[in-house]
């Protein structure tokens, strides 16, 4: 049986008396975050790009430390590759980064250094879709148009008490069509006339992916007592809101066995760049081959390298898990003796492309060599 294509009547008038709600609550109960302080589009743009995928508790300390060194689009189109990936270390899925600095760029280069003010504009800019473009246009420009990420999807599918899986395209654009509609339409006759004369679009859609990040909580942890939109909510009243939001099942993650190399000359570590497609395209690493090495085989293989192997000093085994693949890595720390200052490892050895290597010292990696989690976690001890 085909799924509705569209929100009924009933669902259209549910959606049309949140803003009343949800607003007056927002601007009472919203946290106090860095980059609410003001509505500047640079500073909305980067925060809704670090908040992908990475938590509002750990970006807070990131978002600072970007803004203190570059304050400004002008200053992020200018920063070298290096410098915004060192500025990023951390935050983890560097493609944003890279996006980011490609955007700035642009904005320099083809809108003078001026943000665009349009959806359309906003949404042309590299690495932005329609949730980050609507969250942007909406809270900086007074724009009408929704925001729909995850937390907004399920704070929709538990109101509505909808058995559709909130990860599948029709339901998103179902819910996004219907936010729309409510945001360009409102009137006095739907919220409060204190709310219509009022209305921010920006706030309203702020305030529904606040109440999905502290009331209407993932994993069957709504806190329905304190939400705003209670008396409307279907599941709250069929008691199903801790059974939603239904999802499609996932497939498993790929497994991945690696062996990574930290290759040790005094204080110094042996690094190579990533090539400049696929999974953490164009960063430094560890030197690694796919599956897993047995002690005497590493010790053959970076002999290979010629990176002059002496001892075998300890391992270490460490997972670190991508979106769609596990890598579950065996390190070999070795000591290595002087010599193979310019070695190249070829593309048979890593399976990839020739790679060279660069022996760095702790300041070099902190200043300018921003490594990957899964890399840097063989260098926390």
């Amino acid at each position: 049986m085909q799924k509705n294509m569209k929100l009924n009547q009933e669902d259209m008038a549910l959606l049309a008396g949140l803003p009343g709600l949800f607003l007056e609550w927002y601007r009472t109960a919203a946290r106090n975050l860095p980059w609410r302080q003001n509505r500047q589009p640079y500073g909305v743009w980067l925060s809704e790009i670090m908040l992908q995928q990475t938590r509002v508790e750990a970006v807070k300390g990131f978002y600072q430390r970007f803004l203190e060194a570059l304050p400004d689009i002008e200053a992020l189109a200018a920063a070298s590759e290096e410098q915004v990936f060192k500025l990023w270390e951390g935050l983890g899925y560097y493609r944003r980064a890279r996006n980011l600095h490609r955007a700035a760029q642009l904005v320099v280069s083809e809108h003078q250094g001026v943000f665009p003010a349009d959806y359309e504009g906003i949404l042309a800019l590299p690495g932005i879709g329609e949730y980050t473009a609507g969250a942007v246009a909406s809270i900086c420009f007074g724009i009408a148009k929704p925001a729909v990420d995850g937390n907004v999807l399920r704070v929709m599918a538990r109101l509505l008490d909808s058995d559709e899986a909130i990860d599948q395209p029709a339901f998103k654009k179902k819910v996004s069509q219907g936010l729309e509609a409510v945001m360009a339409g409102i009137s006095g006759a739907a919220v409060p006339d204190y709310i219509s004369r009022s209305f921010d679009p920006g706030d309203f859609n702020q305030s529904l992916m606040e109440i999905g990040a502290m009331i209407c909580l993932p994993k069957g942890m709504p806190k329905c007592c304190q939400c705003p939109a209670r008396q409307l909510c279907r599941s709250h009243a069929s008691g199903r809101a801790e059974l939603l939001p239904v999802r499609q099942v996932k497939k498993p993650r790929r497994i991945e066995e690696r062996t990574v190399f930290i290759l040790q000359r005094g204080e110094e570590i042996a690094l190579c760049r990533r090539c400049d497609q696929g999974l953490l395209a164009g960063l430094w690493e560890l030197p690694n081959v796919a599956g897993r090495l047995s002690p005497d085989q590493a010790m053959a293989q970076a002999a290979a390298w010629g990176v002059y192997p002496v001892a075998l000093e300890k391992s270490l085994e460490r997972i670190h898990v991508f979106s769609h693949v596990e890598w579950r890595m065996t390190g070999y720390f070795i000591g290595c003796a002087a010599g193979g200052e310019r070695t190249v490892l070829q593309k048979e050895e890593l399976q990839d492309t020739a790679k060279e290597l660069e022996w760095t010292s702790v300041r070099q990696r902190q200043l300018a060599h921003p490594l990957p989690a899964a890399f840097s976690l063989f260098l926390e001890e």
